[in-house]
């Protein structure tokens, strides 16, 4: 039996056809509703001339046609691409062309940037625009998505698939250009879509069980998908959810308001975010119009860290429900969870117990002994490699002592009891007099000020030092320097202190929510410091 991601969604269909499988706003789809429209895409791809192993694009912000797309693709065994909707137009020409892109399904309002650079991707041959709010009656020269599955069979008649077929998900991390990471269809679901249990480390007995299971349940879970699709972070448990007979919600956009309407309306019992840029928005718009939320169990974090204050106070605003972060990136699938606890040490990274095949590392790539440090490393099911990289792909992905395993960049501490602590990306550290400061540490103790909204951590260049450990904050009511000053040396070393400081409106991130270090560079770069420790 193939382990593909096709044939797990379409044994979830045949269990519980009638079952909702996707809500946003008013619009609703069942199983196989979203089956039936899939396989009208998967066909009119295939006449078009997509085979296995195309690559086709999705240039797609969160919606029931996204997943319609990476179903669709799926089950002709084409290789879905995510595509960064907030890329500009070179940006965008970069990636297509990285991933040697044939095919691509987008939204109207991203028809400008497309057209702006198709007459330089001559590898694009067949392109279908999706009607949204945003995208009014902007030119295209794409296929309407509606006119594509009408003329189309509903039928599910295609070739077998293999548990071998490729999943290429695009990650521009925190510096470089972006990067495909190809995984196995199998290798990806048995670490980041369910194959493993995620509680007991454990194999799933089989590719039926995760149905199976779902179609015992009485009354299916609601799972409230925040982050974009475009991102593992939302990839994983949005796929979790389905193979699981469970239902998923999207919004087409992050409004924090609308969030907790829609909670209200229609009660989900998981809500999944990415860090402190989605949960503190969320925060505030509740305290400013609270709703009936007692249908949220679980409030989950992925991608990205929630500090300490940000854990506190959704603590206390939902004392019933479990707040979770989980590690991993789209070099290791699912790493591992911890959970919550109220007035913990700000300055420590996330806790988790870890998943199977994770473990901590020295240089060598050999285990570290407990109480040590060592970069974060996953064995067992892992991607194949980088595409179009080999150099990259050498880099990290490594056979030692006949184990084949990706190091990350992420440098963490293995505790007595088997815990890991995540310390922080080791690409990011910042040199200054020879000591190495970690962004995410200082930044999580900077945030955990009352004065401070959010915060990006970066090293500033200097003559004597070689770096300086600077930081670009955004406040409601104005940064109270002094107190900051004292808040962070109670919690860090005396060269961890942020010397330079910028006061923002709005600290830029990623659409992942992860902190954008070229962004607060740049901001650095170009003002002096309303702030400066001598």
């Amino acid at each position: 039996m193939a382990r593909n991601f096709a044939d797990l969604y379409e044994h979830a269909a045949d269990a519980v056809p009638d079952r909702l499988a996707v809500i946003e706003g008013e619009r609703r789809r069942t199983f196989a509703e979203l089956d039936a429209r899939a396989n009208r895409l998967a066909h009119h791809l295939a006449n078009a001339g997509a085979r296995p192993g195309t690559h086709i694009g999705f240039h797609l912000h969160n919606g029931i046609e996204t997943l319609e797309t990476l179903l669709g693709c799926f089950k002709i065994r084409a290789v879905p691409v995510n595509i960064n909707y907030r890329y500009q137009a070179e940006e965008l020409r970069y990636v297509y062309d990285n991933a040697d892109l044939e095919m691509v399904v987008h939204h109207r309002c991203y028809a400008p940037l497309l057209e702006a650079v198709r007459g330089q991707l001559p590898k694009l041959r067949h392109s279908l625009v999706v009607e949204d709010d945003r995208g009014g009656d902007l030119p295209t020269r794409s296929t309407p998505f509606e006119w594509a599955l009408e003329n189309c069979s509903p039928a599910r008649e295609f070739a077998e698939r293999s548990a071998d077929d490729l999943f290429i998900m695009y990650t521009g991390g925190t510096t470089g250009l972006p990067k495909g990471v190809m995984w196995r269809q199998e290798d990806m679901w048995r670490v980041l879509g369910g194959g493993i249990d995620f509680y007991t480390g454990e194999p799933v007995a089989d590719e039926y069980q995760q149905s199976r299971a779902g179609a015992a349940q009485e009354r299916p879970m609601r799972w409230f998908i925040l982050p974009p699709l475009i991102h593992a972070a939302a990839m994983m448990p949005t796929f979790v959810a389905l193979w699981s007979g469970n239902t998923v919600l999207f919004e087409p956009r992050f409004d924090p308001a609308r969030v907790w309407r829609t909670v209200a309306r229609e009660r989900p019992n998981v809500l999944v975010i990415t860090g402190d840029a989605l949960a503190r928005p969320l925060i505030d718009a509740y305290r400013a119009a609270p709703v009936d939320a007692s249908s949220v169990l679980s409030i989950g974090s992925g991608a990205a860290q929630l500090t300490q204050s940000v854990k506190n106070e959704l603590l206390e605003l939902f004392p019933g429900t479990l707040v979770t972060e989980s590690i991993g990136s789209s070099e290791t699938g699912f790493g591992g969870i911890g959970f919550a606890q109220r007035d913990d040490d700000p300055g420590r990274g996330p806790r988790v117990n870890t998943g199977r095949g994770v473990v901590v590392v020295d240089d060598d790539g050999h285990p570290v002994a407990p109480g040590s440090e060592g970069w974060l490393a996953k064995t067992g099911n892992v991607p194949i490699g980088y595409y179009k990289d080999p150099v990259k792909t050498d880099r990290l992905f490594r056979t030692v002592d006949g184990r084949r395993m990706v190091i990350t960049d992420d440098r963490a501490r293995v505790e007595a009891d088997g815990a890991v602590t995540l310390i922080g990306r080791g690409n990011m550290v910042i040199n200054t007099g020879g000591e190495k400061v970690f962004p995410e540490e200082v930044e999580a103790v900077v945030k955990a000020h009352e004065s401070v909204y959010d915060a990006v951590v970066i090293g500033i260049p200097h003559e004597r030092w070689g770096q300086l450990v600077g930081a670009v904050v955004s406040s409601v009511a104005g940064v109270d320097f002094p107190d900051l000053e004292r808040h962070v040396r109670a919690h860090l070393a005396g060269y961890k202190l942020p010397r330079r400081i910028w006061v923002v409106d709005t600290v830029a991130r990623t659409p992942s929510g992860k902190p954008d270090y070229r962004w607060a560079a740049a901001r650095a770069a170009a003002a002096a410091p309303d702030h400066e420790v001598r």
